[in-house]
């Protein structure tokens, strides 16, 4: 094997002795490589760690330039502990052949064997379909992976190739259907089991993009990003899907002087954000709508740096578990702290932070009975959420009172969120 972890293949069959098992991550570059959804990536990497190899089930990047190609491909090489093998998406354009190699190929493993075929112009190339004949063919392989990255035809979704592409598909594998232990695809940012004449198909997009709402049977909120596991136990190919934990991968966590730094910088990052909102009030307040409208994006950008930033440090809760994780702290601050610092600003004749502190202990104390409401995340419907832009409060129901009850803000500049 290549001493790289990424893998350029340039055989059109290549023997992996010794290697039983391989985990499979699904489209992890396409909505961009930003930190946000790296550390999916890296997270993915890290569980597929338990395998002896890993395949990529396509768009690794969002487009096919070379920047994009080396950006993904030091990443891997910094975080993957085996060997990488992609196939190409519709996202991997461009520089593909260059860095990855060959576009259809076949791994030959131990007890069985993946062959990659492309499909991102959703149709099959005939040298894979060739390929794919070839291999089947061989007597020594008993057990196949057929992968490619956009669907076949199947119950759950419409965005898949032509009834035409999937008969070629199936010409192909037909003289020695009795091999084919599983197709195997991504591009669906889910997942889903299927069976596709009469052999399964798992489709796997978990690996780093936005998990969508693929039917009402198959929501966003109830689809974890995953990877997929094959196995060989005994002579049976097997495969396990897994869940990756919302707090996985944690290296920069473990770097103390780095984790205060990245703290830091989250705090400078917020601060700006802020900075940048309150200056776009006084310019809207003033009618510089341009200057206004500058500021929002710079506010914006600020924002998700520091999203950026924290996101290598977060360490959250399961989603479905998160939610009631938030009340402690809104009720210690109405309860205790904000009682507290209001005394304190009293005391040393500082009427404007008391009154402020007043204010947000209100609206806290709403927060924390919103969010025990919304920790059943079934059963939460939610009402119609005003916010008063002048202290912060927040209220709920199906009309707004005219005027905000802690600082007396006028409805009319209520922000709303139904």
């Amino acid at each position: 094997m290549d001493k790289r972890w990424m893998q350029k293949v340039d055989q059109e069959i290549t023997r992996l002795a010794g290697v039983r098992s391989m985990g499979v991550i699904g489209d992890p570059g396409c909505e961009g490589l930003g930190t946000y959804n790296m550390k999916v990536y890296a997270s993915a990497l890290e569980e597929c760690q338990k395998d002896q190899i890993t395949l990529i089930a396509g768009d690794l990047v969002p487009a096919g330039t070379r920047s994009y190609y080396e950006t993904i491909r030091e990443l891997t090489e910094a975080l993957a502990g085996n060997a990488v093998y992609a196939l190409r998406g519709n996202h991997d354009t461009g520089e593909y052949t260059g860095y990855l190699g060959r576009k259809n190929y076949a791994l030959l493993a131990d007890g069985f064997a993946v062959v990659v075929l492309d499909n991102a112009a959703r149709t099959f190339e005939e040298e894979g379909l060739t390929l794919l004949s070839k291999v089947l063919a061989m007597e020594e392989v008993g057990q196949v992976i057929v992968a490619f990255h956009i669907p076949v035809p199947n119950h759950f979704i419409l965005n898949c190739v032509s009834e035409e592409e999937s008969s070629r598909l199936k010409a192909a594998y037909g003289p020695w259907k009795e091999k084919v232990a599983y197709l195997l695809c991504g591009h669906v940012h889910s997942r889903f089991v299927d069976q596709v004449d009469g052999i399964p198909l798992i489709c796997t997009g978990g690996g780093g993009a936005m998990i969508e709402d693929v039917s009402q049977d198959i929501r966003a909120c109830d689809v974890e990003h995953h990877v997929v596991h094959f196995y060989m136990e005994g002579d049976v190919l097997r495969y396990q899907i897994a869940d990756l934990p919302e707090d996985g991968y944690g290296r920069e966590r473990e770097d103390a002087v780095l984790r205060q730094k990245l703290e830091e910088t989250v705090q400078g990052e917020l601060m700006a954000h802020f900075r940048y909102l309150l200056f776009a009030d006084r310019a809207e307040r003033r009618g510089q709508e341009q200057i206004a409208r500058l500021f929002k994006a710079l506010a914006a950008s600020e924002y998700h740096h520091a999203r950026n930033f924290y996101s290598v440090l977060d360490c959250p809760e399961p989603f479905k578990d998160s939610v009631g994780t938030y009340v402690p702290g809104e009720e210690f601050e109405y309860q205790h702290l904000y009682k507290m610092l209001n005394g304190y600003a009293k005391d040393h004749h500082s009427p404007l932070a008391a009154q402020a502190y007043v204010s947000a202990a209100a609206a806290e104390k709403v927060h924390a009975a919103l969010l025990e409401e919304a920790s059943d995340l079934e059963s939460f419907a939610g009402t119609p959420i005003y916010v008063c832009p002048i202290c912060g409060f927040v209220m709920t129901g199906e009309e707004a009172p005219d005027r905000c009850p802690v600082c007396g803000g006028p409805k009319k500049q209520f922000a709303v969120f139904v």
